[in-house]
């Protein structure tokens, strides 16, 4: 069950199979907060990184994030999409949150992913096969 465990934090990239063909996803959307910087006037630039060895493209993928302060008290909820994501690509998406330094962002919350569809299907529950990270002072967690 440790070995498990280990090999999911694991970087690999995957490659498409037969199993993506079925409708089968082989692999985890990694999101990680990889930096923040402060915006000149006042707020917070975010960096995320999307690795995705899912085995499919995504057309939509929007997120809820509950923005916690220092105290680990709510900020301020966000709404961003990062579509498209592509098959077996790292996508970098920069995200503002006006009106909060960086370093008063103790936490980023995944509230909900309000929209997860792969190319040409059906929407879809993402939160079993996502993975969150930062490199940030922040930590980004479900």
């Amino acid at each position: 069950m440790v070995a498990a465990g280990l090999l999911a934090t694991l970087p690999v990239t995957l490659p498409v199979t037969g199993h993506a063909e079925t409708g089968q996803l082989t692999g985890l959307l990694k999101v990680e907060l990889n930096k923040v910087e402060e915006i000149e006037g006042g707020g917070c630039r975010a960096f995320f990184l999307f690795r995705n060895q899912t085995g499919k493209s995504f057309a939509g993928f929007e997120m809820s994030l509950a923005i916690l302060d220092g105290q680990g008290v709510i900020d301020r909820l966000l709404s961003i999409d990062a579509a498209p994501l592509p098959v077996q690509r790292t996508t970098l998406k920069l995200f503002e949150i006006p009106q909060i330094s960086c370093a008063n962002i103790s936490e980023i919350l995944l509230h909900d992913v309000t929209s997860c569809q792969p190319q040409n299907e059906d929407q879809m529950d993402c939160f079993p096969i996502l993975e969150l990270g930062s490199k940030s002072s922040a930590q980004l967690v479900k």
